[in-house]
Formats: structure tokens, sequence, C-alpha cells
């Protein structure tokens, strides 16, 4: 997928962009998101600024530039192994031209590979090199980093070393319950995610916080917030009433939650640049099937 911007809404210089997906191997299944590669060119040696909504845990390498980031009270700059918890706040940076390899975790990937509780590390962005959960990771960095490299040893590199570190967890069956009514469902209440997954309340509670990083209630309503963002960025010049989920009460309602969520108002987001998300929804719908992570099946 190739995508190219010009000069927009805030003067960002020309860019190209190109997005490719790898699936990750069978015995993933319901671990990652995906293995996605981004090449990026910027023109004149300038950079681009974005938002990432909030999403599941990812680690991101990069070959070129790379880039500043924030999310929360984290400030990453400089590092070419870029880690993030799982997220309720937007990630904003800045990234001139460079190659990217992204591994986003699912709620199971975090269980079979990540050893600390998501909760601990929600709304967290690291130098991947210096976190106790992710500095396992930076194996990959020489290679992946590598711009001699092909992205087939990259993606096999990836396959190999997530095989090596991979640990079963017990509570598997559970984590694959609860993300499923996610996002199969459109829950209000607590007990009713609790009866769809089956557990009591007490026990989904401590699966969402050690695994998904967040309480039941929060992922609830961060999944409804993702389903209108993603609405809206995926029909271009739709307003935000348009794309706004069903199970909001009114457009006030979702106003404040975009604030929550974003940190800013709609009107105040939609006023913005959003070079690498557009495109990168836009091809991750066509060629994946969901536009965004916390969309994605297990």
């Amino acid at each position: 997928m190739v995508s190219r911007g010009d000069q927009g809404k805030t003067g960002q210089p020309d860019y190209t962009v190109r997005s490719h997906f790898h699936t990750p191997p069978s015995q993933f299944n319901g671990c990652f998101t995906t293995f996605y590669h981004l090449s990026l060119q910027v023109e004149n040696g300038g950079t681009i600024e974005d938002f990432l909504q909030p999403e599941w845990s990812n680690i991101r390498f990069f070959a070129g530039s790379s880039p500043k980031a924030e999310l929360a009270d984290c400030k990453i700059s400089g590092a070419r192994f870029n880690a993030t918890g799982p997220s309720s706040l937007p990630c904003h940076f800045e990234l001139g031209s460079c190659e990217m390899w992204g591994i986003g975790f699912l709620p199971l990937g975090w269980a079979r590979f990540i050893d600390e509780d998501a909760h601990s590390l929600a709304n967290t962005a690291w130098d991947g090199r210096n976190s106790s959960a992710f500095a396992k990771f930076e194996v990959l960095s020489d290679v992946l980093c590598d711009l001699d490299a092909t992205r087939e040893e990259q993606a096999a590199l990836i396959a190999a070393t997530m095989e090596n570190l991979m640990q079963p967890s017990r509570d598997e069956p559970k984590i694959l319950r609860v993300h499923n009514a996610l996002v199969d469902g459109s829950f209000l209440a607590v007990k009713d995610l609790a009866e769809a997954c089956g557990m009591s309340i007490r026990t989904l509670e401590r699966v969402c916080c050690r695994y998904f990083g967040f309480t039941p209630k929060r992922l609830m309503r961060r999944q409804r917030f993702i389903r209108s963002l993603t609405s809206y960025m995926l029909h271009r010049g739709s307003r935000w009433t348009e794309a706004m989920d069903a199970d909001y009460h009114d457009q006030a309602q979702f106003t404040r939650e975009f604030h929550e969520f974003m940190t800013m108002n709609p009107s105040e987001y939609a006023a913005l640049d959003h070079p690498i998300l557009s495109s990168f929804m836009e091809a991750r719908a066509r060629i994946w099937g969901s536009a965004a992570q916390a969309l994605d099946r297990p």
C-alpha cells in the first residue's frame, strides 16, 4: 500500500508512506495484531507529526530517523527500539524518513511474552533497552534496524525469536473469552461482560488488569471509542455525528469521551493532518480486515 501526501492543514512537508503487513505463523494465532513494516520518505529531510490512537502494546524498530514520541508522562527521543504498554491515551510522535518494523501484542501475546502486569505498564513508553519487560526483544534490533537486510530475512527473524521466547499461560482460555466478548459485543455494564465471559466480576477484573491493562469498564469504553474513531477515519469527509457509535447517549457524551481518550476535542482532532494514521488505517482495513488494533479478533 502506497500513500502520498502534500502540505496539509498544518503545513507538513511532502511525504510517501508504504505499508506492508505480514501474517504471523500459525503457532502465534491470537498473540499478535500483525508484523508490519512501514517505509516513510519525507521531502528535504523534514519530519511529520501524528497521533496514534489508543492501542495494545507495541514494539517498534527504526532504521534511519528515530522518532520523538510522547505518551502521557513518558517521552522518548533517539531510540531505535521503542516500546509501549497498552494505552488509553494518544501517543504523539514526530518522525522523519525511515524504515520501521512494528509488532503488536494482543492480550494473549502479552500473557505469553511479557512477565509483568499489563496494568503496571499501561500508558507508558520506553526506550526498549531500558525496560525490564521489553529488553528481551533488543536481540531483534541489529537486523530489523539494518537497511541492508531484506524484509523476508527480518520477518523470519521475528518469527524465530518469538518462537524461542513464547511461554504458555494458564489463563489463556479466560483471556480469549474476554477478548472475543470485547470485540463481538457492545456491553455497557461490567456484569453483562462478566456473564458473557462466563466468569465472576472479580475474575474478570483480575484478567483484564493483568493482561489487557485496564479495568473492564475502561476497556468497554475504549472499544466503543475506537469503533467511532475508526469509522470517522475510514470515511473521509464524514461528520462525527455519522461516525459516533450508537451506544453513545448523545454528542455531548461522545465529546467528553473523545477528550478523555485523545486529550483534545473532536473538532481539534479533525483540524490536524494525520499523514501516518490515515493511510495506515486505510491500508490495514483493506489488507488486514480491521483498521485498528483494538478491533482485531484474537
